[in-house]
C-alpha cells in the first residue's frame, strides 16, 4: 500500500501528457493520488494547521443515486431501518433516556439507528422520515445540560461512546439544513470534554477503543470554527484512546472495533503531520488481514472476535463490521486520496454486505461468512465466538447490527463523487447517480454531473455534464487496479469531436485527470474491461477465489427458506416493543437444497453463462435477479461436510480425496448468494 512522504514526492510521481485539439486545449494526467497544492474555494476543507485533505465530501443531498443503488436505499427505508422505531424497545418514545432524564431505554441504539435513518431521509427526501428524524435530533439538541454535556447516562455512569455517534448525526443534519444550533452545541460539548479529568475520559472499553470517531468530529468542527482549543482537545482524545499504532498487536480483536478504529492514527495525522500515523493505519488494516483475512470479500474472519485457530473462510463478520469498514474506507479516501480504499469499500459493498440481509431488507443476520452453507437459529458457539442464533435472518436479534446497519448505503452514496482541492470533481465509487457540484475558479459555478452505468455488473460508464456556461476544471476518474486496457472517449458537445487519450496514460490503479474547458452536454465514455482472475489464499490451504472485475464469485447453491417466529428465535436482549407485531416481521432460516462441497477445477475455463441486465431500479442481489452467471467445473470432496458446530466444515486438506466425476457448476456474484462457497479447494482435470 502506498503512503506518500511529501508533497514533492507526490508531484514527482506524476506522469503527464498534454495535447491540443481543434475543440480546445486538453490536458491528460496519470496520478497515483490527488494533488493538494491548491485549495477548493467552494467547499469547507481542512484549515491550517491541519494537513490538507486529498478529497472533499460534498454536503449530504448533493448526490442522488440511481439504478440498483437507489433501490437498495428504498428497500432499506421500506424495510427494517425505516420501521425499527415501531418494533425496537430501545427506540420507543416512552421512558427513553434520549428523551427524558433517567429514562430506561438508552445507550447506543437510538444514535446507531438514527445515523442511517436520517441520512437515508435526506437522500430520499422522504417527508415522513424527515419528520421522524427531526423529532429525535431536536431531542438530542435539547438534552444539552449547563455544563455542555448531553445525552443519557448508561447504567448510571457517563459513557462518551453514544455521544460520538450523535455528533456524526448532528454534523449531517447541519450540512443538510444549515441548522444554526449545531455548531454552538458542539462547541459547548467540546469545552465540557476539555474539563473531564483524563482518568475519567474514554476510560471504558467501547469509548476507549472508538475515540477516533470523536476525533473525526473535532476535525469537522475545527474546519468551521478555527477554534484553537479544539487542537488541544484533539490531542487529549488521541492520548486517551486505545493505541492503534502497534506493529504486531492490537488493543483488542473485536471485529467491529478493528474495522472502525484502525483509521484513528490517520485522523490524528491530520493534526500532528507525523506520517508514521498514516503508516500505522495502513498497518492495522494489513495486520488483521494477514492474520485473519485470508478470505475473499474485503474483510477478515473474526466473527465477533478474531481468535487463534479460527481464520478459515467459514468464519465471518458482524453486519456492523461491514458498515463500519465501509465508513472507514471512505474516511481514509478523504485523508489519503489512495484508491486502495475505494477498492476495499467496493469489495465489501458489492460482495459481503448485501448478502447479510433478506432481499427485502426486513431482516438480517449477525454473522455472514465467505463460506456459509447453513443459516439457522442454533447456537454455534464456539465455532462462532458468541452464544446465540446469530446466523438466522432475524429482524431483531441483536442490539447492535439491527440498529447500526442503516448508515452503510447512505454514507456510500455520499462518497460516490467528491470535490478536489483544485476545484475539480473526482469519481471514485462508480454507480448511477446525479451530482450537483460547484467547480472551477469562480464561485457559484455549478454543474450537474450525470453518471449512467450498470457497474459493477457492466464495464461501461457514461458521464454527461449540464451547465449554464462553459467552465474550466479537472475531472478525476479512478482506474481500478483490476482492469486492463481501459478506454476513454470524450465527445465534445460543440463540435461532435471524439477525443481519445493515448493508452499509456490510462494506468490501472491510478487516477486519470482530465482538464479542459468543459461545455454543456459534453460526454465522457469510460470502459473498464472486466476479466476472470483468481486469488490464492496461501494461509487457508491454497484455496482460491474467483473475481470478475470488482465482483467476487460464489457457488450457486439452491436456497431453501423456512419462516420462523422472530420472537421465539431472537436473543434475550432483543427487547421488542410491547405491542410490536412479530408476525409482520418474520425470521428466516436458510438451508442448502443442492450440493456445496465442491473443489473448483482451476485449469478449466470459467465463462459468462448468462447475462440479463436490467435497467432502472431493481435489486441485483438475489439469485433470481442477479445479472450475471458463470459456468465452471467442479469436483466433489466427500469428506467436506457440516462440522460438529453445525457450520460449514473448515477447508479440507489439499490432498483430501476429490471425486473423479467432473461436474458443471454455476458461479454467481457473491453479494447475491446468501448461502455460498467462495473460497474453493482446488482441483484439476
Amino acid at each position: 500500500m502506498k503512503v506518500k512522504t511529501s508533497i514533492a514526492g507526490v508531484l514527482a510521481s506524476y506522469s503527464i501528457f498534454a495535447f491540443m485539439t481543434e475543440a480546445s486545449d486538453i490536458n491528460f494526467s496519470s496520478l497515483d493520488t490527488i494533488p493538494v497544492d491548491s485549495r477548493n474555494i467552494h467547499y469547507i476543507s481542512n484549515e491550517l494547521p491541519l494537513q490538507p485533505q486529498k478529497l472533499i465530501k460534498l454536503p449530504i443531498g448533493s448526490i442522488q443515486p440511481g439504478g440498483w443503488l437507489k433501490k437498495q436505499l428504498e428497500l432499506q427505508a421500506d424495510g427494517l431501518n425505516g420501521h425499527l422505531s415501531e418494533i425496537s424497545a430501545w427506540l420507543q418514545r416512552e421512558n427513553n433516556a434520549w428523551l427524558k432524564t433517567d429514562g430506561e431505554w438508552g445507550w447506543e441504539e437510538v444514535p446507531y439507528w438514527l445515523r442511517g435513518f436520517s441520512s437515508a431521509a435526506y437522500i430520499l427526501k422522504d417527508e415522513d422520515m424527515l419528520k421522524e428524524a427531526k423529532f429525535w435530533i431536536d431531542a438530542i439538541l435539547a438534552s444539552q445540560r449547563e455544563d455542555g454535556n448531553f445525552g443519557p447516562k448508561y447504567e448510571g455512569r457517563q459513557d462518551f461512546w453514544p455521544n460520538m455517534i450523535a455528533l456524526w448525526i448532528l454534523q449531517s443534519w447541519q450540512e443538510y439544513t444549515g441548522d444554526e444550533r449545531v455548531i454552538p452545541f458542539m462547541k459547548s460539548y467540546c469545552s465540557y470534554l476539555q474539563k473531564v479529568p483524563d482518568e475519567d475520559f474514554l476510560a471504558s472499553y467501547w469509548e476507549n477503543s472508538r475515540g477516533g470517531d470523536n476525533l473525526w468530529s473535532v476535525v469537522w468542527l475545527y474546519n468551521r470554527t478555527k477554534d484553537p482549543e479544539l487542537l488541544k482537545l484533539a490531542e487529549k482524545i488521541h492520548k486517551n484512546t486505545a493505541d492503534w499504532t502497534q506493529d504486531t498487536q492490537l488493543p483488542n480483536w473485536h471485529n467491529v472495533n478493528i474495522a472502525q478504529c484502525f483509521r484513528e492514527p490517520a485522523t490524528w495525522y491530520l493534526f500532528n503531520g507525523n506520517e508514521e500515523m498514516l503508516s500505522a493505519s495502513y498497518n492495522v488494516h494489513s495486520l488483521i488481514r494477514r492474520a485473519f483475512g485470508q478470505v475473499p470479500g474485503g474483510m477478515f474472519g473474526a466473527d465477533e472476535n478474531a481468535r487463534i485457530g479460527f481464520f478459515d473462510p467459514r468464519q465471518g463478520t458482524e453486519t456492523c463490521g461491514f458498515a463500519e469498514q465501509m465508513a472507514s474506507d471512505e474516511i481514509m479516501m478523504l485523508i489519503t486520496g489512495d484508491s486502495v480504499w475505494a477498492e476495499n469499500c467496493e469489495d465489501i459493498a458489492f460482495n459481503s454486505y448485501p448478502a447479510a440481509f433478506m432481499p427485502d431488507y426486513r431482516s438480517l443476520r449477525y454473522i455472514t461468512s465467505p463460506n456459509h452453507v447453513v443459516s439457522d437459529s442454533k447456537n454455534h458457539h464456539p465455532g462462532i465466538d458468541n452464544k446465540g442464533p446469530f446466523l438466522a435472518m432475524n429482524p431483531f436479534s441483536s442490539r447492535c447490527c439491527q440498529h447500526n446497519h442503516g448508515f452503510a448505503w447512505p454514507y456510500y452514496i455520499e462518497h460516490l463523487v467528491m470535490a478536489t482541492p483544485d476545484n475539480g470533481v473526482a469519481a471514485l465509487l462508480y454507480s448511477a447517480c446525479t451530482t450537483e457540484i460547484y467547480v472551477g475558479n469562480e464561485k457559484k459555478n455549478k454543474i450537474l454531473l450525470e453518471e449512467e452505468t450498470l457497474y459493477p455488473f457492466d464495464d461501461r460508464i457514461v458521464f454527461r455534464m449540464s451547465m449554464d456556461q462553459e467552465c474550466q476544471f479537472p475531472l478525476y476518474l479512478r482506474i481500478p487496479s483490476w482492469t486492463t486496457n481501459p478506454e476513454l472517449t470524450i465527445i465534445s458537445a460543440s463540435t461532435g469531436e471524439e477525443i481519445i487519450p493515448p493508452s499509456s496514460i490510462m494506468k490501472s490503479g491510478d487516477y486519470l485527470r482530465i482538464e479542459r474547458l468543459w461545455q454543456n452536454d459534453d460526454q465522457v465514455y469510460l470502459k473498464l474491461p472486466m476479466n476472470i482472475t483468481y486469488r490464492v489464499w496461501a494461509v487457508n490451504k491454497n484455496s482460491v477465489s474467483v473475481n470478475y472485475g470488482p465482483l467476487t464469485l460464489s457457488l450457486e447453491i439452491k436456497e431453501r427458506y423456512e419462516k420462523k417466529d422472530s420472537k421465539e428465535t431472537a436473543i434475550h436482549d432483543s427487547k421488542w416493543q410491547e405491542n410490536a407485531d412479530a408476525s409482520a416481521w418474520p425470521s428466516y432460516e436458510i438451508y442448502p437444497d443442492s450440493p456445496w462441497n465442491y473443489a473448483l477445477v482451476t485449469n478449466a475455463p470459467i465463462a459468462l453463462k448468462e447475462v440479463k441486465h436490467q435497467t432502472g431500479e431493481y435489486n441485483p442481489f438475489t439469485q433470481d435477479t442477479v445479472p450475471l452467471k458463470f459456468a465452471a467445473k467442479g469436483k466433489k470432496i466427500p469428506s467436506w461436510k457440516i462440522d460438529k458446530y453445525g457450520l460449514c466444515g473448515v477447508l479440507p486438506s489439499e490432498d483430501a480425496l476429490r471425486e473423479d466425476e467432473l461436474e458443471d457448476i454455476t458461479l454467481i456474484p457473491m453479494g447475491a448468494a446468501r448461502l455460498r462457497i467462495t473460497a474453493f479447494p482446488q482441483a484439476s482435470h
